[in-house]
């Protein structure tokens, strides 16, 4: 048989290599498990959302989600080791609205949410619910913010802490209403928080609808307005703060994932591509919704809405905390 020249089967290997793609080329993204960032511990809301977005988007990518806990510092330590992790699409930032937009005005961080961390789909938001003790005179939004300018610095109102959901949903319900009341913190958060407004102890809170409906089916607490210009799925006999007297008064704990500054546009849009298809399933969708969660409209889950809206919100509350002197000691 006769011999080729070396030329010849170089040439012949170069064009052989250049007809069969390579092995990463034809996987493509994602070749490995992700990692979802949650910047609190397991078995809060964001750790319940992303592990119940995990398994639909596993099937939608083909490859495992691995849900990482990084707790800290009300959010930031986790939010932080997502910005500083490799730009490759497979630590993604699983954030809401204290740890991606409140804390940025409460803390003095070494990243900033708008320009190191790039949007990828907005998720569902929940709603906070203004809930009182069952005893409270006031039968309505309207007379209880006659009841608490009645009674000026008497009622409290409990909270998570410094900073907290509750604690700026109070202070943005002050700054609205005129109305003044004291905050009692509590470091273990809601259910201690709705335990002590079941005994009396304190008067309301602001909670997510996603902790507090069950107390409020129950009969333990009542539930005046939530803070969003639509009634939840889960319970539509509560009204809005706008049909309850208190109109614009909107408050929410929303979703988003995000990821490091740099990363593959072939990896944002697989992901984003997804988390839509997860939050398309029936079955999540009916879990969601019994959560309290409200899912946004299809033309709102993609990075631009999710950009967009993280601008707009920490132009709003960023003021706020600000003039409230809310600030991380």
């Amino acid at each position: 048989m006769r011999k080729l020249p070396l030329g010849m089967v170089s040439v012949g290997l170069a064009l052989a290599a250049l007809a069969v793609p390579s092995l990463a080329a034809a996987e493509g993204y994602p070749t490995r498990p992700i990692t979802f960032v949650v910047p609190y511990g397991a078995g809060g809301p964001v750790d319940v959302l992303a592990r119940a977005l995990s398994e639909p988007m596993r099937a939608a990518l083909g490859q495992p989600i691995v849900i990482e806990n990084v707790v800290g510092a009300n959010g930031t330590i986790g939010v932080g080791r997502a910005v500083h992790a490799a730009p490759d699409g497979y630590t993604v930032n699983i954030g809401n609205w204290p740890s991606n937009i409140t804390n940025g005005a409460i803390y003095n961080l070494n990243y900033d949410i708008q320009k190191d961390l790039v949007p990828v789909v907005r998720l569902p938001q929940n709603p906070y619910i203004a809930v009182v003790r069952k005893d409270l005179p006031a039968k309505d939004l309207k007379e209880f913010i006659a009841w608490l300018k009645a009674n000026p610095d008497k009622a409290t109102e409990g909270t998570a802490g410094l900073g907290s959901g509750q604690h700026i949903s109070g202070v943005y319900f002050q700054k609205i209403t005129g109305v003044k009341f004291q905050f009692v913190p509590y470091k273990s958060g809601s259910s201690d928080i709705i335990r002590d407004i079941t005994a009396g102890h304190i008067d309301f809170t602001f909670d997510q609808a996603i902790t507090s409906l069950s107390h409020i089916k129950s009969g333990n607490v009542r539930a005046l307005a939530v803070t969003s210009n639509q009634r939840l799925e889960a319970a539509p006999e509560i009204p809005t703060v706008d049909e309850a007297g208190a109109p614009g008064i909107y408050i929410s704990t929303w979703y988003g994932l995000w990821v490091p500054k740099g990363t593959p546009q072939e990896a944002i849009d697989k992901l984003a591509d997804a988390a839509r298809a997860a939050m398309a399933d029936p079955a999540l969708r009916a879990r969601l919704t019994s959560l309290g969660q409200q899912i946004p409209p299809v033309e709102q889950q993609n990075a631009a809405a999710l950009g967009a809206h993280t601008k707009a919100e920490i132009d709003k509350w960023h003021p706020i905390i600000r003039e409230a002197g809310i600030k991380a000691e």
